[in-house]
């Protein structure tokens, strides 16, 4: 939950289909991990320290920059940085698993806040990390340019000669392993600096789930 669409946009507050489904979850003992870039999902501690109680759930907060301004252009009605660090905090003192998803990276735009990102959330307590390069399938490749004309026009044509080098010469590359990460020497730097970044704070790997308290539903 989810690597599409964020469980808890702001109409969460008020619908609770997302905290539905994991009372669902935890009533069977479900192992789940969560993907979200919203603050809300601390409302929604009390059912995940139940699941955590039986290893079945990580929340991954996605953070993809510390600028404030950014932020709010790049990923309107989204928690601010400061949020996401606070969700970070709050989840790793309720004994949760937390990690951060560095993502969507973005190539002249945000790749060099990499370190700082992955400082930050290791300081708020996040236990592990991941990244992931950003990806223009179909219609989203044309809104994106569109996006960086209106928001980012002195940069635009050095954000997507970054992204066409990642990608063969192409905006999107859909190759399944390296669709997240991209090619060539850019993605190299990229990638080192993640992982020097995740030694230096000793971020451990990602945490396996647990099904074997799973309680399978009574048939009749």
């Amino acid at each position: 939950m989810s690597g599409v669409t964020d469980p808890y946009q702001p109409v969460e507050r008020k619908l609770r289909i997302t905290r539905g489904c994991l009372e669902v979850l935890a009533k069977f003992r479900n192992p789940v991990a969560i993907i979200t870039k919203n603050h809300l999902v601390t409302r929604d501690i009390d059912v995940l320290r139940d699941l955590a109680a039986h290893n079945a759930v990580a929340v991954n907060v996605s953070v993809t920059s510390l600028d404030s301004n950014l932020q709010r252009v790049l990923e309107p009605r989204t928690s601010s940085p400061g949020g996401r660090l606070d969700a970070i905090r709050q989840l790793r003192s309720a004994g949760i698993p937390t990690g951060v998803m560095v993502a969507p990276i973005i190539p002249g735009l945000t790749d060099h806040e990499v370190p700082n990102i992955v400082d930050a959330c290791a300081k708020a307590g996040a236990q592990f990390a991941a990244y992931t390069i950003v990806r223009l399938p179909w219609a989203v490749a044309p809104l994106f340019e569109h996006w960086l004309a209106e928001h980012f026009p002195d940069r635009k044509e050095k954000v997507l000669g970054r992204i066409r080098d990642l990608r063969g010469n192409q905006l999107n590359n859909s190759q399944w392993h390296t669709r997240m990460t991209g090619e060539g020497v850019f993605a190299e730097q990229i990638s080192s600096m993640f992982a020097v970044s995740c030694r230096r704070n000793q971020m451990c790997a990602r945490p396996k789930l647990s099904g074997a308290s799973f309680q399978s539903p009574r048939h009749n």
